[in-house]
């Protein structure tokens, strides 16, 4: 294994870059719940916190869609790959699904990573 390559295979700013997106999924799609709740709120009672939850909401995100940028750039998702997890951050509940789904194909090329030391130890041990 190289010395700047992680057990996934990939440069390790890419799985920063993955790991920065995975992280900003979550709370991107719970404050996508959250405004979405302030303002059904703000139409049926006195309580107006969309202007907060907005501008937090509107900073996550960016945050999102800027690391989604930056993953994109690193780990040379396909254009399907990218788009799906752009269509992710405009549905409410997407960013848990996009977190899942990262967070799957984290642990896949960890196994992979895995498999290949074992052979290429079997290999050398034969």
């Amino acid at each position: 294994m190289a010395i700047l390559e992680t057990p996934s295979g990939l440069p390790p700013k890419a799985v920063t870059a993955l790991r920065r997106l995975r992280l900003t999924s979550t709370p991107e799609a719970v404050s996508f719940l959250l405004l979405l709740v302030c303002s059904v709120l703000k139409r049926t009672t006195d309580f107006n916190a969309v202007p907060v939850m907005g501008a937090v909401h509107g900073l996550l995100f960016v945050l999102y869609v800027v690391f989604w940028a930056d993953a994109w750039n690193r780990v040379k998702w396909p254009l399907k790959t990218a788009a799906l997890y752009f269509v992710l951050s405009v549905l409410p509940t997407g960013g848990f699904f996009a977190d899942k789904m990262l967070r799957r194909d984290e642990e896949a090329g960890v196994i992979a990573a895995r498999a290949r030391q074992e052979q290429h130890g079997s290999v050398v041990n034969s």
